[in-house]
This record gives structure tokens, C-alpha cells and sequence, in this order.
């Protein structure tokens, strides 16, 4: 699901974007269903910027976010006033909800997405279409890679490298780096498979 949003002051949101037909032309908590990747060219323009709400899957925010591109939008970021990116260094088309704490020097990749009370420290590096659920804390000095998901309330801990499109589980604690495409569990964490593409 997308947003359309105008970035001139004040700030419109015109409606919502979902590729599901069904939804076309219904409202979205009172916000009309625009359309999909089709109605982009003509919402596209100076001034109009498209937000990625894709939270559930990794791949579903990549795919979404490369659509919104292909389609002709920009992708901009819509980051909650309450949270500091003093030292930080933002992608494009970044989602970051309310109580979010970002450390001095975090890098965030384009299209990812960080929610409520989780937090980033110091010198992390996050990829491309990264997704952190609510109070998950990534310690400092980590590297994370593109289209990894971080589950609620786990956590990273220093130094760690952890590889492209990797899936931590909720609460798990991981504590050794983490290949590409490994999903880990518990604590300490520990792999239990492997989703490669």
C-alpha cells in the first residue's frame, strides 16, 4: 500500500495506492483507493512524492518501491516529527513511526522502514529495503544488509554483520553475524532455514 504524498506546504495526502482492483474507488480509514501503479503517471509531478507503507514483507516494500520508480514517482520519506535524524544520514522513500531513536552516524537505505520504539545506535549501516518492527533495538557498529527483517522486540548486538535478506524472529537475540538469506530464532539466536529466492 503507497501513499501519495504532496510535499509542498501544507502537506495533502490526495489518497491511497493499492494494486488490488477490489479496492479501487473504496475508502481507506476516510482516504479514497486512487488506483494502482497505473494512476502514478498521472499523480506524478513537481511537488508530489509516494510513500511506501509495505510493512509486512521485505520483498513485497522492494517490489513496491522498484514499481513506484517504474511508474514514474518519486519516492520521498515520511519520518514522524518526534524522532531525531540529527547525524543521520537517510535514503530515499524512508518510513520511520513515532519513539523511534537513531544513533550518531546511522546510515538508513533506500525504501526501508523502521517502526514505533525501536531503536538504531550508533554507526549502524541499515540496506536497501530494510524493515525494523516495533521495539526492536540494533546495537551499535552493526551492518545490515538489503531486505532484512528485524521482528519485534529483538535484537542485534554490537558489531555484528548481518547478510542480504535475512528474517530475525521476534525476540530472538543474536549474538554471531548472519549469512544472506538465513532466518534465526531465539536466544541466543540460531538459524533454523534458508529462503533464498
Amino acid at each position: 500500500m503507497v501513499h501519495a504524498l504532496r510535499a509542498s506546504s501544507p502537506i495533502a495526502f490526495p489518497g491511497i495506492l493499492d494494486n488490488d482492483q477490489r479496492k479501487h474507488g473504496t475508502l481507506f480509514f476516510g482516504m479514497p483507493v486512487l488506483g494502482g501503479y497505473e494512476v502514478i503517471p498521472s499523480l506524478a509531478g513537481p511537488g508530489v512524492g509516494f510513500v511506501s507503507l509495505v510493512t509486512g514483507s521485505t520483498r513485497a516494500r522492494e517490489e513496491t518501491g522498484r514499481g513506484i520508480e517504474a511508474a514514474g514517482g518519486q519516492l520521498v520519506n515520511f519520518i514522524h516529527p518526534s524522532v531525531d535524524t540529527y547525524m543521520v544520514t537517510l535514503g530515499r522513500g524512508i518510513y520511520i513511526q513515532q519513539g523511534v531513536h537513531l544513533g550518531a552516524q546511522v546510515d538508513i537505505g533506500d525504501n526501508s522502514s523502521i517502526h514505533i520504539g525501536a531503536v538504531v545506535n550508533h554507526e549502524c549501516r541499515l540496506g536497501r529495503s530494510v524493515f525494523v518492527a516495533p521495539a526492536a533495538c540494533i546495537a551499535g557498529c552493526c551492518e545490515i544488509g538489503d531486505g532484512v527483517f528485524v521482528g519485534a522486540n529483538a535484537t542485534v548486538l554490537p558489531r555484528l554483520k548481518i547478510g542480504n535478506w535475512v528474517t530475525i524472529g521476534a525476540g530472538a537475540v543474536v549474538t554471531t553475524n548472519v549469512p544472506d538469506y538465513a532466518v534465526v530464532v531465539g536466544s541466543p539466536a540460531r538459524i533454523v532455514k534458508f529462503n533464498k529466492p
